[in-house]
């Protein structure tokens, strides 16, 4: 288990164009109550917020999600992140499990996903990524919207219809996922841009937590606390309550405030869109 930042009560960013952006965050893991091992890892560091999931085994695993946000995490401080710096650094990840210790003859992998803040058409936008099953909520006036979309076995089946998003819940192979940061290949992240708003909350988490909760419990308990460290801990002793069947880890942001430069328009959430 590797952390890389802390909560931030009140961060302020000035863009390049101008726009002030005001963020907090916190970010909180957990070993869960049946796994030895936290194969879990995060950043937590303005602009770049993520959370990895670590297979291959525990020393493999943990190693594996290290990598992934160690390279993400040489971009904190930074005032803007984008889809070259993701790539790169997941790109450069990937070599840095071929070349570690502890990786196993099948190779280490890891589940990733998260949010940069980063500008799309001079607009200030967050742009989400996803590989793998971990997952990206947006939660704006009280409306709960996962943004990423899994890759895995039972989204496939879902996605033609075959099994129900209930029975996925349970499906016996809910487990395996088809796309993951190295195994010896290329990373292939999804991305989205995310219009900035004021007033936004997003949640980053490993499957730890969506195994264990609903949409709707996680909907709860990111409404009912208006604070980014309680409603974090909140939803991960949900998820140790539950059961706590692995680890789990999780991310909240919130967008405390947008203040833009005279003059300038903003499109809001029209803005949303996926990236190639």
């Amino acid at each position: 288990m590797t952390q890389i930042g802390n909560g931030n009560a009140k961060h302020r960013i000035t863009l390049p164009d101008g726009t002030e952006v005001t963020i907090a965050w916190a970010a909180v893991t957990d070993t869960g109550l049946r796994r030895e091992v936290n194969e879990d890892s995060f950043v937590a560091q303005a602009p770049i917020f993520a959370v990895a999931d670590g297979m291959g085994g525990h020393a493999a695993g943990d190693f594996a999600s290290a990598a992934v946000v160690t390279r993400l995490a040489e971009h904190g401080g930074r005032l803007t992140m984008g889809t070259p710096e993701i790539d790169s650094a997941l790109r450069l990840a990937v070599q840095d499990m071929g070349r570690g210790a502890g990786v196993t003859d099948e190779g280490s992998g890891t589940t990733v996903t998260g949010a940069a803040l980063g500008a799309i058409s001079d607009e200030p936008a967050w742009i989400v990524f996803n590989i793998g099953d971990s997952r990206v909520y947006r939660l704006v006036g009280g409306v709960l919207e996962q943004l990423t979309v899994d890759h895995s076995i039972v989204q496939e089946l879902v996605d033609a219809g075959q099994i129900t998003r209930e029975e996925a819940d349970t499906h016996p192979h809910s487990n395996v996922i088809t796309r993951a940061v190295g195994f010896h290949e290329a990373p292939i992240p999804d991305y989205r841009a995310i219009a900035v708003e004021e007033g936004m909350r997003l949640l980053i988490c490993s499957d730890g937590l969506t195994k264990e909760l609903t949409a709707y419990g996680i909907r709860h308990f990111l409404v009912a606390n208006q604070k980014p460290e309680k409603a974090a801990r909140q939803l991960v002793e949900a998820a140790l309550g539950n059961g706590g069947r692995d680890n789990v880890t999780v991310v909240v942001v919130d967008v405390l405030k947008v203040v833009r430069p005279a003059g300038a328009v903003w499109r809001g959430r029209g803005d949303d869109s996926d990236l190639d």
